[in-house]
């Protein structure tokens, strides 16, 4: 159409934004961790503890993009550093979910269970948000797309996670329907393909971080 300009290189970096942060928070997978915690919530309350940790989710990720250079000056880190060690994380937990295990940073302890119980939207801070939604591997593909760039990067993630979070929130109020539809096996087959896009994403991350340590040093 006249008068319409599509970017579409700004339209498919949006997306492949999108599906690194869908691939490493994985609100499918998560839907099941989210049901377990809130089975004895009526539905009302189910649906606040929802909401109340994906906005907290969107919340810790927001303020790391927005303040990753800050940070960054504060513990005299450098960009490629920390996509060496983000790599290496994400890479690590596209593995374990490969292989149909759970990551530990995904899934909270058994003390974090017990400790969550005592208040019906405890959950929703801990484990939920943190730090099954809002782990070390989101925190650092957020920190990692948003550095990237200039504003115009940032806003993309930003907005990008934003949906994201408004999908994860759809999940968790409908996930009962969802994973019995889907059954065991085809959440573990969304989770091997999760996996290995993270896989993916980890290993691009580290490539870029050692290429940026080269050019730092001059080699």
């Amino acid at each position: 159409m006249e008068g319409i300009v599509v970017d579409k290189a700004a339209v498919g970096h949006a997306l492949s934004v999108f599906m690194g942060f869908f691939a490493i928070m994985n609100p499918i997978a998560n839907t099941t961790v989210f049901l377990g915690l809130t089975a004895s919530d009526e539905r009302g309350l189910r649906r606040r503890v929802a909401l109340q940790a994906t906005l907290t989710t969107f919340a810790i990720v927001t303020v790391f993009c927005l303040l990753g250079s800050l940070i960054f000056t504060l513990f005299g880190i450098t960009l490629p550093a920390f996509r060496i060690t983000g790599g290496v994380l994400v890479a690590l937990i596209g593995y374990q979910m490969l292989h149909g295990s759970p990551s530990s940073v995904h899934h909270p302890s058994e003390a974090d269970q017990r400790d969550s119980r005592e208040a019906a939207l405890g959950v929703a801070i801990t484990p939920l948000a943190i730090p099954i939604l809002a782990g070390p591997g989101t925190i650092a593909t957020a920190m990692n797309f948003a550095s990237t760039g200039g504003a115009a990067e940032m806003l993309v993630t930003i907005s990008a996670f934003a949906v994201l979070c408004l999908i994860t929130f759809l999940f968790f109020v409908f996930g009962e329907g969802l994973t019995r539809f889907l059954g065991k096996s085809g959440l573990n087959v969304i989770t091997r393909l999760m996996g290995l896009i993270l896989a993916v994403i980890g290993v691009q991350m580290l490539v870029d971080g050692i290429n940026g340590a080269f050019k730092l040093s001059g080699g």
